[in-house]
């Protein structure tokens, strides 16, 4: 999501995600028909503006065009019907919308809007959504005070959800459409693309650390949930976008062992589990040769995927 813009710089995405203890940062380049090329790719201790400062100087990020990632406690994402107003009255229309479903008040929000397209092929005019992204005021203004202070020039904020969209929608068979759930320190993330757009996203309240637990039935608890919520928001996808088909559910690296066999015997959709290489190029990332290497720059490499958006 665009909050703010600033001049454009290279062609390609400086992306900076905070994982953890410490913070990821990823280049693509994209060179179709082949895949996208990783160029970039780092880790670097420490969360403050020290470390910032430190990417900013040996990444050289003032070449580039730099975005971050909100965690996913910073923002609140909602499934919204979209107002029928002009399209330069559209964040002000939302913004009203929001005004009750919000845990803060609406004047302390900072709001973006991402659309769901309908059905091009009916003749039978569907209702239209649009997702709708709320952060307070304080959590952009800190991340950009951040960024200042590291004087690293800080052109787009963006969230997990459009970033893994942006990987998804790498795996996408012809005419159909692809659900994908990734873990973190944040917990699951169930997301489904259609023609490069994303169509539905859902929290799942499972963590990455809760799901690598040695003990047996902690995680088998872990697999029984994750289960029945991705039944559950596949079911109500289907019911919601009829005329998309679903190829597959596939997980994201994680290093988890035994979640693919689980869900594929309790779900009906197909699941598989990607490996990054089957994407991207990574020929020139040979730190990213591990599945936990893989889960902790996913985020980091998917919005450095972006393409620009139209501004609604």
């Amino acid at each position: 999501m665009r909050f703010f813009k600033k001049a454009h710089k290279k062609d390609s995405w400086l992306s900076i995600a905070f994982v953890g203890d410490g913070i990821a940062a990823a280049s693509v380049r994209r060179c179709a028909p082949a895949r996208p090329a990783v160029e970039l790719c780092s880790f670097f201790a420490g969360t403050g503006a020290d470390a910032l400062e430190k990417i900013g100087r040996e990444l050289q990020a003032g070449q580039y065009q730099c975005l971050t990632v909100l965690g996913g406690g910073d923002y609140q994402l909602f499934a919204v019907d979209a107002p029928n107003v002009p399209a330069e009255e559209l964040k002000t229309a939302v913004r009203w919308r929001l005004k009750d479903m919000l845990d803060f008040h609406i004047d302390d929000a900072t709001i973006d809007v991402l659309d769901i397209p309908v059905d091009q092929s009916s003749a039978v005019r569907s209702s239209h959504s649009m997702f709708a992204v709320a952060a307070r005021n304080s959590i952009i203004a800190q991340r950009q005070g951040l960024f200042a202070a590291a004087r690293i020039d800080l052109t787009v904020i963006d969230i997990a959800e459009t970033a893994q969209r942006n990987i998804a929608a790498l795996l996408e068979p012809a005419g159909r459409g692809v659900a994908m759930l990734s873990f973190g320190a944040d917990g699951g993330l169930l997301t489904v693309t259609f023609a490069a757009e994303l169509y539905l996203a859902r929290r799942i309240d499972v963590t990455l650390a809760e799901l690598l637990a040695a003990d047996p039935d902690r995680q088998g608890a872990s697999f029984e949930k994750i289960a029945l919520e991705v039944q559950r928001s596949l079911d109500h996808f289907d019911r919601q976008f009829h005329f998309i088909s679903v190829s597959s559910l596939v997980l994201a690296p994680s290093g988890a062992s035994g979640l693919q066999e689980y869900l594929s015997s309790n779900l009906y959709t197909p699941v598989t589990t990607m490996d990054l290489a089957d994407v991207l190029d990574l020929s020139g990332a040979p730190e990213l040769a591990g599945a936990a290497a893989q889960q902790r720059f996913f985020l980091a490499l998917g919005a450095a995927l972006r393409h620009e958006e139209a501004v609604l």
